[in-house]
C-alpha cells in the first residue's frame, strides 16, 4: 500500500515540511486554481454566450466549479468502500483537482469551438492528432503551462490519471485500441481512418500518460478509467444534465408547452412508436413525442448493458413531472421566487444523483466503475436529450454558431500566414515563437509509427500544433479582438496586443 501511494504521488506536488498543506493532492488543486488557464475559462462560453444572454449564466469556469462540488459530494457518499482501494484509490482532494482542471483545454466558443479546430487542426495543419479538449487540457497540465522553471503544472500522478477520461490517443495507444472492441468504450467510437472521436491525450504526451497509469497497472485495463477518473466523468455528466437547464429557463429558452408536448406525446403513443419503423419515424421525426422515441432507441442500441423499457418510461414520467410540470410551469421573471424555484430544482436534482451513484467491480465496456443506478442513469439521458432537442437544435443558435465556426476558421488561417511569412519572423508574438520551438521538439522525440504514419512533416506539424495551442488559450472575446486586428477592421492599436 505504501509503495502504491509513492507511485500515486510520483511527478510533482511534494508538500514542504512544515506546510499546514496535509495533501500533497491539495497542493496540485491550488496549482490548478492559479493557474492563468484556469482564469480564463471565466470567458469561455458553456453553450450560451454570457454576453449575448444579457444574464448571468453558466461558463466553463462555474461549470468547473460546479463538477468539482458535485464529485467531491460522490466521494463523500462512497465513503470508504474497500473496492476503491483495489482499484487503486478514491481521495476526494484527487477528484476535486481533476474536475477543476478538465476543462482547461476547452476552446473558445463551446463545442462548437472544439469540432472546428479539430478539423481545421486535421485538414489544413496537418496534424495527424488533430484537436480534442480533454487531450488539450491534458496537455496544458504537463507541456504548455509554465510554473516557475517547470513545464506544467508538476501534478501527481493521482490526478494526472484522473484527468483522463479517455486514457487512449486518437489511434494507435493502447494497443489494441479501444475503438477496435465490441462494443467500444464510451467515446471510442468513430471512423478507423480518422480515429477515435473522443480521446485523453496526443502522441506528444503519451509518455507522460503511461507514467502517470503506471500505479493502476494490473488492477485497469489499459483502456479503463480510474476510479477517479470515473467519479469525475459521473460529476460532469450530472452537472451539465442540470446546469445547463437552468440557464435555458433564465433566458427564456425551454418553453413548458414545448417541452410537455413532447413527453406527453411519447407517454401517449408510446406503444404505438415501438411499432413503427425506423424510416417511417425518420419521416415524422418533428412531430411531439417522436424525438423521445428515437432517443429510446438510440439508448437501447448503444447502451443495452443497461437501458431498461420501464425505467426509460418512469424518467420520462419524472422527468415531464419535476421540469415541464413543475419548474417551467412559471416563467422565469428574476423575482426571489423564480430563483428559489430554480435552486430548489437544481439541490433536488444532485442529491438525487449524487446518492445515487454506486462502485462496481466488474462494469461493461461502456462504463467506468462508479457510475449511477438504472433509474437515475435514464433520467439523466432524458435531461441531457432536453437540452439538445430545445437548445442546441434551434435555428437561432445554428446562425451564431456558423458565424463562429468562420470567425475560428479566419483566425487560424491569418495566423499560419502570419507565421509563415519570412518577413515576419522577427515580429511574431512572442508566446506564438515559443509554441512553435516546443511543438517542434515534441515533433522530433517521436516517430511517424507513434502516429500510425509513414513519415512526419516536422516543421508543419509544429506551427500547426503552435497555432491550435494558441487559439485554445483565448476567450471567446479574445479571439473576436483578435480576428479583427488580423483582419484591419481595429484601430485599437495597443489593446489589441493584450493576447499577443
Amino acid at each position: 500500500m505504501e509503495d502504491l501511494r509513492a507511485q500515486r504521488l510520483f511527478g510533482g506536488a511534494v508538500v514542504a515540511p512544515g506546510d499546514l498543506t496535509a495533501s500533497p493532492y491539495r497542493v496540485d488543486r491550488d496549482r490548478i486554481v492559479a493557474s492563468p488557464f484556469f482564469a480564463r475559462l471565466a470567458g469561455v462560453t458553456q453553450v450560451i454566450s454570457p454576453g449575448g444572454s444579457g444574464l448571468l449564466v453558466h461558463n466553463r469556469l462555474t461549470h468547473s466549479l460546479k463538477v468539482a462540488s458535485v464529485a467531491r459530494g460522490i466521494v463523500e457518499r462512497l465513503g470508504s468502500d474497500p473496492l476503491l482501494d483495489k482499484l487503486g484509490g478514491c481521495d476526494a482532494d484527487v477528484v476535486e483537482a481533476a474536475a477543476l482542471a478538465h476543462d482547461l483545454g476547452h476552446p473558445p466558443f463551446g463545442h462548437l469551438g472544439e469540432h472546428v479546430l479539430d478539423r481545421l487542426a486535421r485538414e489544413r495543419l496537418g496534424l495527424p492528432d488533430g484537436f480534442e479538449g480533454n487531450a488539450q487540457s491534458y496537455r496544458i497540465v504537463t507541456s504548455t503551462q509554465v510554473r516557475g522553471a517547470a513545464i506544467g503544472l508538476d501534478l501527481t500522478a493521482a490526478v494526472r490519471a484522473a484527468l483522463l477520461k479517455y486514457p487512449w490517443t486518437r489511434r494507435t495507444y493502447p494497443d489494441p485500441h479501444p475503438m477496435h472492441l465490441d462494443p467500444t468504450p464510451r467515446g471510442a467510437g468513430g471512423d478507423p481512418a480518422v480515429g477515435s472521436s473522443k480521446f485523453g491525450a496526443y502522441v506528444s504526451e503519451l509518455a507522460d500518460v503511461r507514467q502517470a497509469r503506471a500505479p493502476f497497472a494490473g488492477r485497469l485495463a489499459d483502456w479503463q478509467q480510474t476510479a477517479e477518473a470515473s467519479v469525475m466523468d459521473t460529476a460532469d455528466d450530472i452537472a451539465y444534465a442540470i446546469h445547463d437547464l437552468e440557464d435555458f429557463h433564465r433566458v427564456g429558452v425551454l418553453q413548458q408547452g414545448a417541452v410537455a408536448a413532447e413527453l406527453v406525446a411519447w407517454q401517449r403513443d408510446a406503444a404505438e412508436l415501438r411499432d413503427m419503423p425506423d424510416a417511417g419515424l425518420r419521416a415524422v421525426a418533428r412531430r411531439p413525442g417522436r424525438s423521445v422515441e428515437q432517443l429510446r432507441r438510440d439508448l437501447r442500441r448503444k447502451d443495452g448493458w443497461i437501458y431498461d423499457q420501464d425505467a426509460f418510461a418512469a424518467a420520462v414520467a419524472h422527468v415531464r413531472g419535476e421540469l415541464a410540470d413543475g419548474l417551467l410551469a412559471a416563467p422565469f421573471d428574476g423575482s426571489i421566487d423564480a430563483e428559489q424555484a430554480v435552486a430548489r430544482f437544481s439541490a433536488r436534482w444532485t442529491r438525487r444523483f449524487i446518492d445515487a451513484v454506486h462502485v462496481r467491480p466488474d462494469p461493461p465496456v461502456r462504463s467506468g466503475h462508479v457510475l449511477l443506478a438504472t433509474a437515475q442513469w435514464h433520467e439523466v439521458q432524458v435531461l441531457k436529450f432536453i437540452h439538445h432537442r430545445f437548445v442546441l437544435e434551434r435555428p437561432d443558435l445554428a446562425l451564431h454558431q456558423r458565424g463562429q465556426a468562420r470567425l475560428l476558421a479566419g483566425l487560424v488561417e491569418a495566423l499560419h500566414a502570419w507565421l509563415t511569412d519570412p518577413g515576419e519572423e522577427a515580429r511574431l508574438p512572442r508566446r506564438l515563437h515559443d509554441l512553435v520551438e516546443l511543438a517542434e521538439a515534441e515533433a522530433l522525440a517521436v516517430t511517424p509509427a507513434d502516429y500510425g504514419l509513414e513519415r512526419l512533416d516536422v516543421p508543419g506539424m509544429a506551427r500547426g500544433r503552435a497555432i491550435v495551442d494558441f487559439v485554445a488559450a483565448l476567450t471567446d472575446g479574445q479571439a473576436v479582438g483578435l480576428l479583427e486586428a488580423l483582419s484591419g477592421r481595429s484601430r485599437q492599436l495597443w489593446t489589441d496586443a493584450f493576447v499577443l
